[in-house]
């Protein structure tokens, strides 16, 4: 387990499980440093949007609720919120129960994206997720999650944090549009992945987008590697 308070400058295994991981745990030798990229999980790699919303329909069948494609905004709280000051603490309940997190979908393509980018060269892969403050059953199920869909050698590849910026990478992917913390200048590049809450917004360059996991996420990793022997 990465706690994000024992430090926040990750340090790929080369040991245990990890090992398994091979070319995709630490830099080559006399190369370049690893590339480390930070992929979010839900909306990225777990269906959140899809889960919440059949759980949603199912306990509150009477209810109004928003299909996907008119999602708008990244709080689906807030946005199920302007329906009827009711329905923001009906969607909360959702994501706080039992079962929630365990049981959302892999996104179509993603765990298998997510295995082949950690066994690239020289490259570091996180998974890095933020749990809810109503802790009883998010954190074990993110866990729990990731050793279902990834096997339990990734459970070394996990950081829990409620800020992302204060954690180093060279890339994060996250389908979260404005990612602010504590650091004003994070040393990671984001790369927003497409999700039904912000597939309408207009990126300014340079910011990039990834489309899902058939978009050609192998350039965006090649884009930021360094050749061999310049400095980072």
């Amino acid at each position: 387990m990465i706690l994000l308070s024992s430090f926040l400058h990750l340090r790929p295994r080369r040991c245990g499980p990890l090992a398994g991981l091979g070319r995709g745990i630490g830099p080559a030798a006399g190369s370049r440093r690893a590339l480390r990229v930070l992929v979010d999980m839900d909306g990225v790699l777990a269906d959140f949007e899809g889960g919440f919303l059949k759980k949603f329909r199912a306990r509150y069948p009477d209810k109004p609720y928003i299909a996907l494609e008119d999602r708008r905004g990244f709080w689906v709280s807030e946005q199920y919120g302007r329906l009827g000051p009711e329905l923001s603490e009906k969607a909360i309940s959702i994501w706080e129960s039992k079962n929630f997190f365990i049981e959302l979908d892999p996104l179509p393509g993603a765990v298998e994206a997510v295995k082949e980018m950690a066994n690239l060269a020289d490259t570091d892969v996180f998974i890095c997720t933020s749990p809810i403050k109503k802790y009883r059953y998010c954190p074990y199920e993110k866990y729990a999650w990731v050793e279902k869909h990834f096997g339990p050698e990734f459970l070394e590849q996990i950081v829990l944090t409620r800020d992302k910026t204060v954690v180093s990478a060279d890339l994060l992917i996250d389908d979260r549009p404005d990612i602010t913390g504590a650091e004003l200048n994070p040393s990671w590049e984001h790369v927003l992945f497409t999700a039904c809450h912000n597939k309408h917004l207009q990126l300014k360059p340079p910011s990039r987008r990834l489309q899902s996991w058939t978009d050609d996420w192998k350039a965006i990793l090649d884009s930021k590697r360094l050749p061999p022997g310049q400095a980072a």
